[in-house]
């Protein structure tokens, strides 16, 4: 069988004419982020102008049924993106190029992880839930690339946004506005992508959704990172203009050095550590009642106090928020809620410090 390569798919995409300009779409730089695994699915990015983006669709299913024609191809997606000219042309694959984003939000908080499993992404979902039942205006981008949970912790999975004059309107879902890789691929297609393609594709969703406007900004915007502290990580903790940083982590020795790990990074590019969470902190029976500390209980609070940064609180290891975050009802208990009290009293004050 014919080896499939990310240039035999670019080949293959030059046959594909831009109706405006009568170019190829690849030699026109409008496709990026090419990826193809073993099992011959196919993944890519157009880039549209924001103003052609609704009228992009038949280019899009064209592009696929090229691709598809492949031997070798088993499935194809191609992912419309907006963009926005002179930001990406000279530096499709990267960042370095983008200027810092200035949305229409007034508060970002990143939710972020040194290592993957430690449940960051329910904890970005129960924060996220429960500053809006206090009141706020909130947002979240699944920026976990790798692997998109918050479609189903929202119970929205098979939904598709919505694009109105080349930008993309979020799904809306416990009071919150969710945007996520995951609504734009299938769920059983796997993410293998390189820094650079994770980088551009999460400031693509940054910059291309209608998070609000300069008339009614969102008052938090929950960001759920990828876990680590790589390359990726790094960068978009330097383009996403932050108010602040949320740890994660679980009680046990190996989280809590990857954890101080992410400290380190948010340090490194001067964005502000609300605290550190502790999650799993402890289990209790629902039968008995008996309590046992699985992963150890009480690191994350001590590496808080070694560190010098807040500690938020801890959150149980219970079967009621496993059941609800697989049913697409987050429980957003009273621990997320005191967390939630915490974050945003924070990221006020620091606001108005720097005022």
């Amino acid at each position: 069988m014919q080896t499939l390569t990310q240039d035999k798919i670019l080949e293959t995409l030059g046959r594909v004419r831009d109706p405006e300009s009568g170019g190829d779409i690849v030699s026109r730089r409008m496709v990026s982020g090419v990826q193809v695994n073993e099992r011959g699915e196919v993944l890519f990015l157009i880039e549209v102008d924001p103003q052609r983006g609704p009228k992009m669709e038949p280019l899009r299913q064209e592009a696929e049924r090229v691709v598809r024609a492949i031997p070798g191809v088993t499935k194809v997606t191609a992912v419309l993106t907006a963009q926005k000219k002179n930001t990406m042309v000279n530096d499709p694959h990267g960042m370095d190029k983008n200027p810092k984003l200035d949305l229409p939000v007034r508060h970002i908080v990143v939710v972020a992880s040194g290592k993957g499993g430690v449940g960051k992404s329910t904890v970005a979902a129960n924060l996220a839930i429960s500053l809006a039942k206090n009141g706020q205006k909130v947002g979240l981008l699944d920026a976990d690339i790798y692997g998109p949970s918050q479609p189903k912790l929202f119970g929205v999975e098979g939904q598709k946004p919505e694009q109105v004059e080349g930008k993309i309107i979020p799904l809306t879902a416990h009071g919150v506005r969710i945007m996520s890789i995951g609504f734009m691929v299938e769920n059983e297609a796997p993410l293998i992508w390189r820094g650079p393609m994770v980088q551009t594709a999460i400031y693509q969703m940054l910059r291309d959704v209608e998070w609000g406007t300069e008339q009614e900004k969102l008052d938090v915007l929950v960001v759920d990172m990828p876990p680590g502290t790589g390359d990726a990580q790094l960068t978009l903790a330097q383009k996403v203009p932050a108010s602040g940083a949320v740890i994660v982590s679980t009680p046990q020795d190996i989280a809590l050095i990857d954890a101080r790990k992410a400290v380190a990074m948010f340090k490194k590019v001067n964005v502000p550590i609300l605290g550190i969470i502790e999650n799993m902190s402890t289990h209790v029976c629902s039968n008995c009642g008996h309590e046992e500390h699985i992963f150890g209980h009480g690191g994350a609070r001590l590496e808080a106090e070694r560190l010098g940064v807040p500690f938020l609180g801890e959150i149980p290891l219970r079967a009621d928020i496993r059941e609800k975050s697989d049913a697409g009802r987050p429980a957003a208990g009273s621990y997320f809620s005191d967390i939630a009290k915490i974050v945003i009293s924070s990221v006020s004050e620091k606001s108005h410090n720097m005022a």
